[in-house]
């Protein structure tokens, strides 16, 4: 597994290739393997999806049509041999030669053989613009709580707010920061990093920390990631973090880098704190918002309450 920190690769494609490259390494072919590749097939997206069938050489391709979209050409082998990708060639049509016979074209692209499994949905409102998007953000906002449920006592009772919870302490110079979607500067990274969704990652190279501060990374590695957290605190005089995290501690020893993307916490976590008198931890009303990088907790308003409601229960 590796965290890639943002929810569409568009700004980063290069990087999303390489983590593919990196994940696909690790197949060992002894076993079916269904890619399930994004739902970005526009522009710069269906380029993408065309270098993909070419690095993973699948044995076959299943395409769904949308109900009112035609602009999209079936994914056949000799289209996706033809076909300019993002960043790889697509072969010449294949020219005549000599005395009648055929040459092959050039290019940098592979020929894969796949057999294309072309399916039209007829479920209502298949394919209907932005909603993917929607419900995505639901479905992670959901997979995030059900992940910090893992941080609850098994039994039934009420839930305990971030602030409740025992975190583990690691020192500075333990771990490797670096924020993965933007540039921070380094007198910044702390009111970043504090609040925020972690990966627990894996580097090779050893952590060489100074005892006065943090260690920086000036790249975003591409590695394993072991489990999430949440930085809930950061002590500036013992140089510590505080994080949260359902990851068993066999597993804890191995991370030394923590990557921060821009994956947020979900806003019911942080505003739903139950017990707590005067303001919520976290969460400030009096604030501003004229300072760079602040900003307000969104709301949800693309669907009606009384249809999409779930409630912030994480046990």
């Amino acid at each position: 597994m590796v965290y890639f920190g943002q929810t569409s690769c568009e700004h980063d494609t290069e990087r999303y290739l390489d983590v593919v490259k990196y994940v696909f390494s690790s197949y060992k072919k002894e076993v079916p393997l269904v890619i399930n590749t994004m739902g970005w097939v526009k522009g710069e997206g269906l380029l993408l999806l065309i270098d993909l069938i070419r690095l993973l050489s699948p044995s076959h391709v299943v395409q769904m049509d949308v109900y009112d979209w035609k602009a999209m050409a079936p994914l056949t082998p000799e289209h996706v041999r033809l076909a300019p990708g993002l960043y790889t060639r697509g072969q010449q049509p294949a020219r005549r030669g000599p005395a009648g016979s055929w040459a092959a074209g050039e290019g940098d692209a592979a020929a894969p053989e796949h057999k294309l499994l072309y399916v039209h949905p007829e479920f209502p409102r298949a394919g209907i613009a932005g909603e993917a998007r929607v419900h995505s953000s639901i479905l992670r906002d959901m997979s995030i709580l059900g992940y910090l449920g893992q941080l609850q006592s098994p039994d039934v009772g009420a839930v305990l707010p971030l602030h409740s919870l025992v975190p583990y302490q690691v020192p500075f110079n333990a771990v490797a920061l670096r924020v993965i979607h933007t540039d921070v500067a380094p007198t910044n990274i702390m009111y970043a990093v504090n609040a925020s969704w972690v990966g627990l990652c894996r580097i090779p190279e050893e952590i060489r920390g100074q005892s006065d501060g943090p260690v920086l990374l000036t790249q975003t590695p591409v590695c394993d990631c072991l489990g999430f957290g949440i930085v809930r605190g950061v002590e500036m005089e013992r140089k510590l973090y505080h994080v949260l995290t359902p990851v068993p501690p066999e597993k804890l020893r191995l991370v030394n880098c923590l990557l921060l993307g821009n994956i947020a916490i979900p806003n019911c976590v942080l505003v739903g704190q139950q017990g707590v008198e005067g303001e919520i931890p976290y969460v400030t009303s009096d604030y501003n918002y004229s300072i760079l990088g602040s900003g307000k907790l969104k709301k949800k308003k693309h669907f009606k309450r009384r249809e999409y409601a779930f409630e912030c229960d994480y046990t």
